[in-house]
């Protein structure tokens, strides 16, 4: 399993990647051009990247590709640009290097290769390239979408049961609100979650949160009617991420965490001397 995903900070896939290694508590870095440039301005502090001595966009691809075990680029159809440049110096610096074309195939078949890329060259530090947002204004959800979907399947090989219990028992009362806060939406689930539920999660540890990410989102998209909107929450979550443009399954991934954080103050489990 990667332990720490890199990219070169630009915007669509390269800030894909960040944000969701950021949503799944992976470590993330990577190198970025001098004064964090990119095509949308200066990189957000958020971003835990290492600034090059020079603001050469091709210097920082070469680094990332040397400091990391593997590169993966992903792109509607043949390369070109940075991403050709990318595959280029992954070839002169033989390392391994997966291209995925989804032109070609889909993002569950792409997430596959991914898997057994990863596992046949047992990287830990994945490098993720692609086209940059103006070139590819989709190529942010679809990078996001891929790496999601192979982080689900390394759960279920490693942890089935876990995915599908759990020991986390959610729908079974029948309350819902529309909560226009995360402190209230927390507020909300903490009453409607049973004790067993509420020790377990907050027992789980950091690196457990995609597995109650996995196990959650349905209860809190349907709980708090974000699978119908609520604007107010939705906003509120973008504000926390530091982002104007919100997919509804990362507003989800805020809550948790809130709840988690929440949760950890007086149900973890001590141990008296």
């Amino acid at each position: 399993m990667i332990k720490k995903i890199i990219s070169g900070g630009q915007t669509g896939a390269d800030r894909a990647a960040l944000d969701t290694a950021i949503k799944f508590n992976f470590d993330h870095g990577g190198w970025v051009p001098a004064g964090r440039r990119a095509e949308d301005g200066v990189l957000a502090a958020r971003y835990h990247m290492d600034e090059m001595p020079t603001d050469s966009y091709p210097r920082r691809t070469e680094q990332n590709v040397k400091d990391s075990q593997g590169t993966l680029i992903v792109s509607r159809g043949k390369l070109t640009g940075g991403s050709l440049l990318t595959h280029q110096l992954a070839a002169k610096l033989e390392k391994p290097c997966c291209h995925i074309d989804l032109l070609k195939i889909d993002e569950f078949e792409a997430a596959i290769i991914v898997n057994s890329f990863i596992s046949d060259y047992a990287i830990e530090v994945l490098n993720i390239a692609g086209p940059r947002a103006s070139s590819d204004p989709e190529i942010y959800r679809s990078v996001k979408a891929v790496i999601e979907t192979f982080i689900y399947m390394v759960l279920m090989e490693s942890e089935p049961e876990e995915i599908a219990n759990n020991d986390l028992v959610l729908f079974e009362r029948k309350a819902e609100k529309t909560c226009s806060t995360v402190a209230e939406s927390v507020a909300f689930l903490c009453e409607d979650l049973p004790l067993r539920t509420r020790s377990a999660i907050a027992n789980s540890s950091q690196g457990q949160i995609a597995s109650l990410y996995f196990t959650m989102t349905d209860y809190v998209l349907v709980k708090l009617g974000l699978d119908s909107g609520n604007k107010p929450l939705l906003e509120e979550c973008a504000r926390r991420l530091g982002t104007d443009d919100l997919y509804v399954e990362d507003a989800v991934m805020v809550i948790i965490k809130a709840l988690k954080e929440h949760l950890e103050r007086d149900h973890v489990l001590r141990i008296v001397q």
